[in-house]
């Protein structure tokens, strides 16, 4: 499995605003944290079993993290750094993971030595035709509990968005490869946050 990490905090990079809606308000940020029951209102599981059970793991009340926002594809276009894995098809998701505790999402070391610690974990993992990408990015929270927790006028801080993809002859087997690569990523999650 291929796993990479990069760092997008530039002015003009894409940026995380918790909480976010669409403009037309049809999809939109969901506390699942404080809210599980809110799960089945995420599109992404309704039809991907793969994906509730990831987000109600790292959703947990007894875990340090939790997700913002998610998305689920699948495609046969490649990009160059894809093509060594000789697949048809891809199937990705992306999960933005933010920290539970507020004094947390302020922390760049934080946010850097998470992404360490799993890209070394999932280095370790079987070589199957997968891909993790950790970025680590800027987010602008809202209606923080305590605005003073973070430098600065705004309540500003980090969060990682991990991209998962799976790769395959076949759509099918192009989303079970995602659903491995999904679940080893949930188990260094796991790893890499026990204090």
């Amino acid at each position: 499995m291929h796993v990479d990490s990069s760092v997008e905090l530039e002015r003009d990079d894409p940026a995380l605003e918790v909480p976010w809606s669409s403009e037309d308000n049809e999809l939109r940020y969901y506390d699942l944290r404080n809210h599980p029951t809110l799960i089945d209102e995420v599109q992404e599981v309704k039809s991907w079993p793969e994906m509730r059970e990831f987000l109600l793991r790292v959703n947990s009340l007894v875990f340090p993290l939790q997700s913002a926002k998610s998305d689920l594809w699948t495609t046969n276009e490649l990009s160059a750094e894809e093509e060594v894995f000789a697949a048809q098809q891809k199937f990705a998701s992306y999960v933005d993971l933010i920290f539970a505790e507020v004094e947390a999402r302020c922390s760049l070391e934080g946010h850097q030595e998470l992404i360490r610690k799993l890209t070394e974990l999932l280095k370790r993992a079987p070589d199957i035709p997968a891909m993790i990408e950790f970025v680590l990015r800027r987010c602008y929270y809202h209606s923080s509990p305590d605005a003073n927790a973070c430098e600065g006028d705004d309540y500003t801080g980090f969060c990682i968005t991990a991209y998962t993809s799976g790769f395959g002859d076949s759509g099918e087997e192009a989303r079970q490869r995602w659903g491995i690569a999904l679940k080893l990523l949930q188990h260094a999650l796991v790893q890499s946050t026990r204090a």
